[in-house]
């Protein structure tokens, strides 16, 4: 059975949910700015402070302080916020991960003390040197709840069990559940998550990392795939009077001017995510390949430059197969401008998508 905490708030005070920093505490300050946060606000971070960033101690401390500034930040546990747990349990592949991972808290506390991994000889020398100088980091994680209850909501990091009873939930299935959108729940309330990057469920969709907010499957997915995708963001959910709205910040700095409207008028839309890579050629045009997805069943455009093709044909990488509209005199976030004949832009309304490279020349 998961900790839940129950809480009452105030529905005229507004409340903000974030998931998934990763340790990127400079957009997370940048977020709450633009939020216009005050101690006044509800705050919930709903897991996942640590790992894929390069600042999961800062993140750690600066959210321990906002938790001491205000009793109205409330915090969950996230699966990369008890990364500490492999190593106390003797797992073996904690090891390879860490060498892979550079920027996970593990290696920051290690290099903090000037140290390297190579300086242990066995998981035990390295689980006594976490406890001896890291302890009340890892127990002020440790003592985070898995999820909170609110008369209107449930926030929990990755998902719930489809039961009746859904407090009986399984820890791992709270934290490391996958896309939980495409599932089931039978709690009586929306179900608020991150975890699991919401561009994943947009496979023949306009290409976004936006929120997803479907209260009639009373589920809010929120999670933007900040420091995973190339053009992900950092959500936050915005609940006041029980409506919903959003807000975002990315760590694309390149924005250009259109200088010459474009009208798509081809209607193509959809994305490529991990692991769905595979793809079957079906027609080549001079900047764009008519691929099938292989794992999905899906007809999709790859820009030629991501599309490798050989003994198995493949997309590089995640990637926007959406071609968008734009206005002139629009700003836009340039994602690749090293293709041939198209741009892959972000629009401010968080679309991700194609448009002509002429679109910038008046």
């Amino acid at each position: 059975m998961i900790e839940v905490r129950r809480l009452q708030l105030d529905n005229t005070k507004r409340t903000i949910v974030i998931s998934d920093i990763h340790a990127n505490l400079k957009l997370f300050q940048e977020l709450l700015n633009k939020l216009q946060y005050t101690e006044e606000d509800y705050l919930f971070i709903n897991g996942d402070l640590c790992e894929k960033g390069t600042n999961s101690l800062e993140v750690v401390e600066y959210v321990r302080n906002l938790s001491e500034q205000s009793s109205q930040v409330y915090i969950t546990k996230g699966n990369c916020d008890v990364v500490h747990r492999y190593v106390f349990s003797g797992s073996e592949g904690i090891i390879p991960y860490m060498n892979k991972q550079k920027n996970s808290i593990l290696n920051e506390m290690i290099a903090d003390q000037d140290k390297t991994i190579h300086d242990f000889t066995d998981l035990n020398e390295l689980s006594n040197f976490y406890r001896h100088h890291f302890l009340e980091e890892i127990q002020w994680l440790e003592a985070r709840p898995i999820a909170y209850e609110t008369d209107d909501f449930i926030i929990i990091h990755a998902g719930l069990e489809n039961i009746e009873d859904w407090h009986q939930t399984e820890e791992k299935v709270a934290l490391y559940t996958q896309s939980f959108y495409e599932q089931e729940h039978q709690a009586d309330k929306t179900v608020i998550v991150g975890h699991w990057p919401v561009v994943n469920y947009r496979a023949n969709q306009i290409s976004s990392h936006n929120p997803i907010i479907d209260l009639d499957k009373k589920i809010i997915a929120l999670d933007g795939g900040n420091q995973i995708k190339k053009d992900g963001q950092l959500n936050a959910l915005i609940i006041q009077y029980n409506k919903y709205s959003y807000t975002y910040v990315d760590e694309l700095t390149n924005d250009q001017i259109v200088q010459k409207a474009h009208t798509d008028t081809s209607k193509r839309k959809g994305t490529v995510t991990y692991p769905n890579y595979n793809m079957r050629v079906i027609k080549q045009e001079d900047f764009f390949t008519l691929c099938e997805n292989t794992n999905l069943g899906i007809e999709q455009w790859i820009k030629n430059e991501y599309l490798i093709v050989d003994e198995l044909t493949r997309c590089k990488t995640d990637l926007s197969t959406t071609f968008l509209s734009v206005k002139q005199g629009e700003k836009v976030s340039i994602v690749d401008n090293e293709c041939d004949g198209y741009t892959l832009v972000k629009r401010t309304n968080g679309e991700v998508g194609w448009i002509p490279k002429d679109s910038f020349t008046s």
